[in-house]
Parts: structure tokens; sequence; C-alpha cells
């Protein structure tokens, strides 16, 4: 029995990803579990890091993982809510666990160049109102998913987002920078990969300098406390997972947001 609980398990005798664990790289305090449940976590977790349970893949059902690891569905269970609480995977009551971790891919500078060179062209070819239009129906549904599929570890993330934001209170500057931070940190709550991306297209182009002037002229110290309380509440409604008001806080939000970008407009 005892080396069902090591690092033996199903017929794996070492890590070949050579990447740690982010329970074993961080300080921070961690679920507490039987190390029989760190074991199948970590072999799990290597599987994803070495890419043979890709990202966006569907895990083995509990019954295949268990048989495999030789490991009760209890222990299973436990590891992949272990996971789960680190982000790597992400799942809905009643369904499988899905891989939601991407790890990153070797640098290619000419397509970076490329990338930025298109940014740029999309940047100058986009109207205000065109992204106001792109905003009001991707943001809500952003705020949706992230709602039902952020981890307790992720609400913890944001909320230290959150709280750099409401340390500002006229560095309109930093203010956008952080604001872009947290809401690209809400889209990746959502666990879709598709969202992601093109959101990631969006925040982009509003990286642009045209964009960027336009949303600093329009941060005063009073409208950088309205968008404090704004996100507050945003924050509040995710962190008690109620849909519908993080989606009317959302739209609210992005309401005020192009508001101020109109009568900021020079």
């Amino acid at each position: 029995m005892a080396e069902k609980e090591s690092y033996a398990i199903g017929g794996d005798t070492s890590l070949t990803s050579g990447i740690a664990p982010p329970w074993e790289r961080e300080a921070a305090d961690h679920p507490v579990v039987k190390q029989a449940v760190k074991d199948v976590a970590a072999r799990i977790f290597d599987r994803i890091a070495s890419g043979r349970f890709s990202f966006a893949t569907r895990l083995p059902a509990e019954r295949e993982l268990s048989q495999e690891f030789g490991q009760s569905r209890n222990t299973i269970r436990q590891a992949i809510e272990f996971l789960e609480a680190y982000g790597i995977v992400s799942r809905r009551a009643g369904t499988a666990a899905f891989v939601s971790f991407r790890f990153g891919t070797p640098p290619n500078p000419a397509a970076e160049q490329a990338g930025m060179m298109n940014i740029a062209v999309l940047a100058e070819a986009i109207s205000p109102f065109e992204m106001n239009v792109a905003q009001s129906i991707i943001e809500p549904e952003i705020a949706r998913l992230a709602t039902i599929s952020m981890s307790i570890r992720d609400l913890t993330n944001l909320r230290g987002a959150l709280a750099e934001l409401e340390d500002i209170t006229a560095d309109a500057e930093r203010f956008a920078h952080l604001e872009k931070q947290f809401m690209m940190s809400l889209c990746q709550g959502t666990r879709n990969a598709a969202i992601i991306g093109m959101y990631r297209v969006l925040s982009e182009v509003r990286k642009q300098p045209q964009w960027c002037a336009d949303k600093k002229r329009s941060l005063t110290p009073d409208r950088i406390r309205d968008a404090q309380r704004a996100l507050r509440s945003l924050f509040t409604a995710l962190e008690r997972r109620n849909v519908d008001n993080a989606v009317e806080c959302m739209r609210l939000y992005i309401a005020s947001s192009q508001e101020d970008m109109i009568y900021a407009a020079p």
C-alpha cells in the first residue's frame, strides 16, 4: 500500500516535465490534504506540463485514474479538487474535469512582431463605436462565465488586483494599466480559450497609444473613485456567485466607461 501512495504511481517512476507543481514553488498557504492526494495531483500535473494532457482536453474519468494509479476514487477526486484550487483543471458539478492551465510555448520574435503590426493596424481601423459594441457583447459574457468558473484561488488573486486598484487616488496611467490586468484576470477565470483569445485582441488594441490617451484623459480622481466602487460591486457579485448581479454590474461599468470616453474625446 505504501508504494501506491508514493511517486511511483501507475508505472510512472519519475516526473518527466521538469516543472515543479505550484504548491511546491509557492510559499502561500495550501489546502490541507493527505500525501497520497498530493502525489496523485503531482502526477496529473506532470502529465499536463509535459503535454500528455493538453489544454482544454478532458481528463480521464475518476474510475480510469483510480485503476491506473492504484488509488481509491475518493483520493482521485480529492486530487482533482486540489488541482482545481490552483487553476490547473476546472469542472462543474456532475461533469468531467478539463485542463484549464496553458503552459507557454517557445517565443517566436517574427510572429510576435507580425502580430503587433496587425494589432496596430486594427487599432487604427476600429472606431470607438465599434469597440463599444465589442465590449458590450463580450464583457457581460465574461462576467457570467467567470462567476460560474472562477476557483477560490482565482478569486483570491482577483481580490489582490482589486486592492491595488483601490489604492490609487489620482494616477490615471497606473489605474488604466491595472484595470486592464484586472479585466484580463477576470477573463482568464472564464476557462474559455476562445473568449480569452478574442479578449486578448481587444486588450492589445486598447494598449495602443491612441486608445490609452483617451482613457487616461477620462480618468479624473472622481472617475477613478466611481470606477473603484463599480469594480468592488462586480467583485462582490463574483464572490457570492451571483450571476445576474455580476452581469448587471459589468453592463453598468461598461456604460460608465463608454460615457467617460465620449466626454474625454478631444
